[in-house]
């Protein structure tokens, strides 16, 4: 059988648009495999795509009701038995980013139940090969793509950091909509060993327009952080970016927090910001901030840092305009409870679902109406750092 470490390192040494010809080649060489096939999941998050037949990828499977869809969304490796053989779909993700799905399938007398763990991390090492791959190759861009995208969407999905993420202490997800013709609404997240610092937009305008104000601010906002400068810098270079661009014409709604990973305690500034509601034991309720200027309003504004806590077993979602101004064919607003209920009806799936879910009862509510505005949502399970004390005996006496 083939050792992880060896297939690392043929992916490492194959061509870029080469990746998935390779993992083919090993698992039929080493495990027998007779089928092999890489699904990525498109923008909106609703089907998985071929990557054999670029540049049009093959017929789409659904998220919701295929096979490898059921592995991608409870991202364990799914085995299906068929005839002689046996089919297994194994998740494809990278640190929570759920980014496709690959199926193996091999003769029922080479399947033992021992291999399956052997072949996830065929796929775990296929997935750390493809988002570096994504720099050099546009053959996985492509196949995620159900339709073409705006040009401004794919200013705004090149922007984003990824869909979802996961440490010990929290999982995100997040997700646009309309997928492929986006206008002004990011997200962004960065990591260290004691913050995650979160970025949420809501841009004016619309198009091109919307989509370079936002790339304006967030390449602002990562400048200063990288920089290792606080919130209120961050806030502060990034509004003096907008300004000096576009003279108060173009401003920018922004949530931007960093949440300590030891203590739970957030610092935020709210510059017009989404909204951010909160499901705390089974009630959900929003956060209330004193919102400041948005982003580039005004010459040499000042932004000031406010607080609060979230505690183990908190979910937090950040929602743009997008969703709180829709209307149903009738004229009736996506309501306050409406949304509660969404809320609290998409409590028992991962933070990488969620915003999907809560997306597509928006869309219900819509109807066949286009929808005027993107809409955002970001979701964020916080878990906390469990304290490294707390098993220790408390006598000291170590029996």
């Amino acid at each position: 059988m083939a050792r992880p470490e060896g297939v690392e390192r043929i992916l490492r040494n194959a061509a870029p648009h080469e990746l998935f010809d390779k993992i083919r080649d090993v698992l039929a060489q080493r495990y027998g495999a007779h089928a092999v096939e890489l699904l990525m999941v498109d923008y909106a998050m609703t089907r998985l795509q071929p990557v054999t037949e670029l540049p049009s990828t093959a017929e789409p499977l659904s998220v919701h009701t295929s096979a490898p869809g059921r592995a991608f969304g409870s991202q364990e490796a799914y085995v299906v038995a068929e005839g002689s053989g046996v089919t297994a779909h194994l998740p494809v993700s990278v640190r929570g980013d759920r980014i496709a799905v690959l199926s193996v399938g091999l003769p029922s007398e080479e399947y033992a139940a021992s291999v399956l763990p052997e072949l996830q991390d065929v796929a775990d090492a296929l997935a750390h090969e493809i988002v570096v791959a994504e720099r050099d190759t546009d053959v996985f861009l492509r196949a995620r793509r159900a339709t073409r995208l705006t040009l401004a969407a794919e200013m705004q999905w090149q922007l984003l950091p990824g869909r979802s993420c996961a440490r010990p202490e929290y999982a995100l997800g997040g997700q646009l909509e309309p997928a492929y013709a986006i206008y002004g609404d990011s997200f962004d997240w960065s990591a260290s060993a004691e913050h995650l610092t979160l970025t949420v937009n809501n841009g004016m305008g619309e198009g091109i327009d919307a989509a370079l104000l936002t790339n304006l601010a967030v390449s602002a906002l990562r400048n200063a952080r990288r920089a290792g400068l606080g919130l209120v810098d961050q806030a502060s270079l990034a509004d003096q970016a907008v300004y000096g661009q576009y003279q108060g014409r173009q401003h920018l709604a922004m949530l931007l927090l960093r949440f300590s990973l030891g203590t739970g305690e957030v610092d935020v500034i709210d510059a017009g910001s989404p909204r951010i509601w909160r499901l705390r034991q089974g009630a959900v309720e929003q956060i209330e901030l004193e919102a400041q200027l948005p982003l580039g309003m005004f010459e040499d504004t000042i932004y000031t840092c406010q607080r609060f806590h979230v505690e183990p077993g908190d979910r937090l979602f950040f929602l743009s305009d997008g969703v709180y101004d829709v209307a149903s064919p009738g004229g009736e607003p996506y309501s306050r409870h409406a949304l509660s209920r969404a809320i609290t009806n998409t409590r028992l799936l991962p933070p990488s679902q969620v915003p999907r879910a809560i997306l597509e009862e928006l869309a219900g509510h819509r109807g066949q109406i286009e929808a005027a505005d993107d809409a955002m949502v970001v979701c964020l399970d916080w878990r906390g750092r469990p304290d490294p004390g707390a098993d220790a005996d408390p006598s000291g006496s170590g029996v």
